[in-house]
């Protein structure tokens, strides 16, 4: 449990911290922050509290996917926010173009590491995460083509709304899948328990509230 406890918060962590390394790169930010940044224009709220509030409104789109939120879920709707404004507050602005791309490959590395990691403590997917692995869950599509195509109907949204796109984003829309897609079971926690009709902890391919991870030998399979 401990264990498990340490990789959600260090997860969730340097999930927003790795959200600020590519917004500081300013190559182009992540099709959610892309979002988040065409919503920001329109409202004038914090990027914080508008991070929060989406992250709200995708939760309510678990409903007809019947995902299952946990304690990570509530976690991360409430400490993601406040580590991407850490994470700007803590990294200098880059000076040079060869600054901006290191910071925008060590984001999108960090992020699919720390989403290996706090999904992999098996407390529940965040509200975005959730809606990748549902989906998985319920349709059998693979975990790199759902969340890629989830990031680009996103990205198309947040640019209509005026939010910054550029290179960097479309290496996100194209890349997080592929690479959450390698993290995932690398970085889960072993066990698992039968309650709520859940798996047991002998089933590789199953997460926390019944998600499903990719497995990368026999590829992702849907829950019969």
């Amino acid at each position: 449990m401990s264990r498990r406890v340490a990789q959600l918060l260090v997860g969730l962590f340097l999930y927003g911290f790795a959200i600020a390394m590519m917004l500081e790169g300013a190559l182009g930010a992540s099709p959610w922050d892309v979002l988040s940044q065409g919503v920001v224009l329109h409202t004038g709220l914090n990027f914080a509290i508008v991070t929060n509030a989406i992250g709200v409104v995708v939760l309510l789109l678990w409903i007809p996917i019947r995902q299952k939120p946990g304690v990570g879920t509530v976690a991360n709707v409430l400490l993601i926010g406040p580590s991407i404004e850490v994470g700007l507050w803590m990294l200098p602005e880059p000076d040079s173009l060869v600054a901006q791309i290191l910071l925008l490959a060590g984001g999108l590395v960090l992020l699919a590491i720390a989403t290996g990691l706090y999904i992999g403590a098996r407390f529940g997917p965040g509200p975005r995460d959730g809606l990748m692995t549902g989906i998985h869950r319920r349709t059998g599509w693979p975990i790199w083509a759902v969340r890629t195509s989830i990031e680009v109907t996103v990205l198309a949204i947040g640019w209509a709304l005026g939010g910054t796109v550029g290179l960097g984003t479309l290496a996100f829309a194209l890349l997080i899948g592929p690479m959450v897609n390698v993290a995932l079971p690398l970085l889960r926690v072993p066990g698992g328990d039968t309650a709520a009709g859940r798996a047991p902890a002998t089933s590789p391919t199953v997460g926390n509230s019944g998600d499903p991870l990719p497995n990368p030998a026999l590829g992702a399979q849907a829950r019969p």
